[in-house]
Formats: C-alpha cells, structure tokens, sequence
C-alpha cells in the first residue's frame, strides 16, 4: 500500500514545473554574474496576463511590463537593485548594468516567457546592435512579430531603473537613435 502512495505522490509530483532560474549579468559587459529564481506563483499570473493580448501592440504593452516586473523580482535577489536607466545615473554602484547587461539579461527573460507560452504575436531573436561613429554602440534585446512581413522590434530595458516597464520601439526607429534620453 504504501508503494503504491509513494508512485502516486512522485507521478503528481512530477507534472509539478520547477522554479525558473536566469542568469542576471551586472557590472558592465557581463562582468558578473547572479542567479534570479522566479517561482510558478509569480510566473503563471504574468503569463495569465499576457495571455490577455489581443494583438501584437497590446502585446507588447504587456510584455514591457513583464519585463519590468521580473527585474524588480531579479533585484530583490541580486544587486540589481541598484541599476538606474542609462549608465550616468548608477555612480559606480554594484549591480548596475549597460547596455550589454541588459541585453543579454533581457533577451534571457524575453526566451524564458516564450518557453512557457507567454508569447503569442511575436517570437524572441537575437540581440541588436546600433553604432553612432565609432565609439557609441548600444545594444537591445529584440523581438519580432509572427508571420510573413513581420515587424521587428527593441526591447530596451537600459533606458529604465529597475523594475519599470522597458522600452520597445520598432527596430527602425531604435536604430536610428529612438528612445528616451538618458
């Protein structure tokens, strides 16, 4: 009797997801590294929210705010807290983050939303990057519309302090210098 109870619990259990972990870079470049744990009890309601969408602008509206939401849980964990927008609003303080931190963090959380389903207008693709001369590039997370002549579009979380809902812009318009100035 009691096999069978033990079988039971671990089949229950074992449809049971496990708790997301990302890697949050910090320190400019991806100097540093800290693991930012988001349990099913915050994810599914962001998810059930995002599900809402019913269409690719109202999308996008919710999913910056997603990615603002899991910053600030990412920051009650790591030294992110810290993080202003832009790179002239930190002062030096551990866990602030440019523009490549950003990126490739954002681009995590963006791929772990759509590895649970949270997408359903528009699919992750790689980081971009835009230069002014030779010494400015920025770079941003992007996201692209499903389906054939699909717009392209940044989701730039550096413009913003942690946990405020990130800043996306069709990827022409970020290219050309689009965005708030910080």
């Amino acid at each position: 009797m009691h096999r069978w109870l033990g079988l039971l619990l671990l089949a229950l259990l074992g449809g049971a997801r496990a708790d997301e972990q990302v890697m949050v870079c910090y320190g400019y470049g991806c100097a540093h590294q800290a693991p930012a744990l988001f349990a099913d009890s915050q994810l599914d309601p962001l998810l059930a929210r995002l599900g809402t969408a019913h269409d690719g602008v109202d999308e996008r509206r919710l999913l910056a705010e997603a990615v603002g939401q899991l910053y600030g849980w990412a920051g009650q964990q790591t030294p992110i807290h810290a993080d202003r927008g832009g790179n002239y609003a930190d002062e030096g303080r551990r866990g602030s983050m440019d523009c490549i931190d950003h990126s490739l963090t954002t681009t995590r959380l963006l791929t772990m939303l759509a590895n649970r389903g949270g997408l359903h207008f528009h699919h992750v693709i790689a980081r971009v990057l835009r230069t002014r001369g030779m010494i400015f590039e920025h770079y941003s997370a992007a996201i692209a519309e499903s389906g054939e002549g699909a717009r392209r579009y940044a989701v730039d979380s550096w413009f913003v302090d942690n946990g405020k809902p990130a800043v996306i812009l069709p990827l022409d318009e970020w290219m050309d210098g689009g965005g708030p100035d910080v």
